[in-house]
This record gives structure tokens, C-alpha cells and sequence, in this order.
């Protein structure tokens, strides 16, 4: 597949076969991953791979604790958004909102539930850093995930990067054994594509260029 078809096709998928992925294939993608730039070649990132009877242990107990707690999905933001900004998540919302109706499912599920379960993948990676390094090192850790997702997906893989269950970072490092020095940065939801699905059908736009470049000629 060539790259700009790649980045052109790829999108977040959350509704996956219930098909495992072989190891050998997710060890391709974590490689090709690991060719993202980092500064000074630090590669700050950290993997830890959850399949299988694990990965739905892991779900179900970070669905117990959503249920428990209610920390639900959000912009992140230090304040209001401004106009320009809270538009383009009400834009995204009016897109996926009939094929939510279609399936049935509530927007609070879909995105809170669903983080929380992976979105049923079969796989899912949990990046961590060593707390070593600053806040700017999140910016290699980006570097890696774009370099990730579009792997898996020219591997005829679908992937979601899940923020959410950073809320929850305790009991992932308890259940999966990650050192105290380590945080955990994000999760990803790995597996093969279900495009009978209508979750999947629908693509979030993206802003023109010129809203949102400046030049200096």
C-alpha cells in the first residue's frame, strides 16, 4: 500500500472481528512503529500488549470503575473551547450521530463504554514513558502512534487511539503489573476491521487548510 493512500483511507475503527491477530503481525506493526522520530533517539515509548482472555479482563475491570466513577470523555481543555473549536466536535457528533441511531447506542456508551472496552478489539496496546522524561516527550510518543496507526492499517489492520483510560491508569498498572515510574500516556485498540458495522461507515471532516495555516512568504 502506498503511503498516501494510507493516510488518505485511514480512520478510527471501532467495531472489530472478533478474529485474533497474530502476535508476528503485531510485532510488524510495533516495529515499524519504532522508526518514528524522537529526539536525541531517546524513543521514550514503552509497549505492553493485552490479548485474548486478558484484553476482556482488562475491559471488563476498567468498565467497572467507568460505572463507579463516570470520568467520561472530554476535550481536555484548560477552559471553554472557543467557537471555531467546539464546532468542529459538534461537526464530528451531527456525522456519526445517525449511524449511532442506526445501531442503536447512546452517545455516552459508545464513546465512555466503549473506550473502556476497547471497542471489543481483540487487541489492545498500552504506550507508557518512564516518568524520567518531561511533558515534551509526549511529543515523540505522537510521533510513534501516527507512524503505529498507519502500520496496523497498511497491514489491513484497524486501530482507535483511546485517551480515556488514563483516568484509569491505577488499576491498569495494577493488572498489568507496570512500574510506579512508568505512566501510562494512552491506550490503542488493535484488530481487524468489521465493516458490516454501521459505527464504521462514517469518517469525521477535517478543517480547510487555509483555517488553519499562516504564511510568512
Amino acid at each position: 500500500m502506498e503511503l498516501e493512500e494510507a493516510i488518505t483511507e485511514r480512520k478510527s475503527i471501532r467495531a472489530f472481528k472478533k478474529d485474533p491477530v497474530p502476535k508476528e503481525l503485531i510485532e510488524e506493526v510495533l516495529q515499524r512503529a519504532t522508526r518514528a522520530p524522537s529526539a536525541i533517539n531517546l524513543q521514550p515509548w514503552e509497549f505492553v500488549v493485552v490479548m485474548g482472555e486478558e484484553r476482556e479482563r482488562l475491559g471488563r475491570l476498567l468498565l467497572r470503575s467507568y460505572r463507579e466513577r463516570r470520568t467520561s470523555c472530554s476535550p481536555g481543555a484548560k477552559g471553554p473551547l472557543p467557537e471555531k473549536l467546539a464546532k468542529r466536535g459538534a461537526t464530528s457528533f451531527e456525522v456519526m450521530k445517525p449511524y449511532l441511531d442506526e445501531s442503536g447506542i447512546r452517545f455516552e456508551e459508545f464513546f465512555n463504554e466503549g473506550s473502556c472496552r476497547f471497542y471489543d478489539a481483540p487487541v489492545a496496546i498500552i504506550i507508557c514513558m518512564n516518568k524520567i522524561f518531561s511533558h515534551r516527550r509526549y511529543l515523540c510518543i505522537g510521533a510513534a502512534l501516527g507512524y503505529l496507526v498507519l502500520a496496523a492499517h497498511s497491514l489491513g489492520l484497524g486501530t482507535c487511539p483511546i485517551g480515556l483510560i488514563t483516568a484509569y491508569e491505577d488499576e491498569i498498572k495494577d493488572f498489568l503489573n507496570i512500574p510506579d515510574d512508568r505512566e501510562v500516556v494512552l491506550a490503542v485498540a488493535l484488530g481487524y476491521p468489521d465493516w458490516n458495522s454501521p459505527i464504521n461507515k462514517f469518517k469525521t471532516p477535517r478543517e480547510p487548510l487555509e483555517e488553519i495555516i499562516r504564511w510568512f512568504d
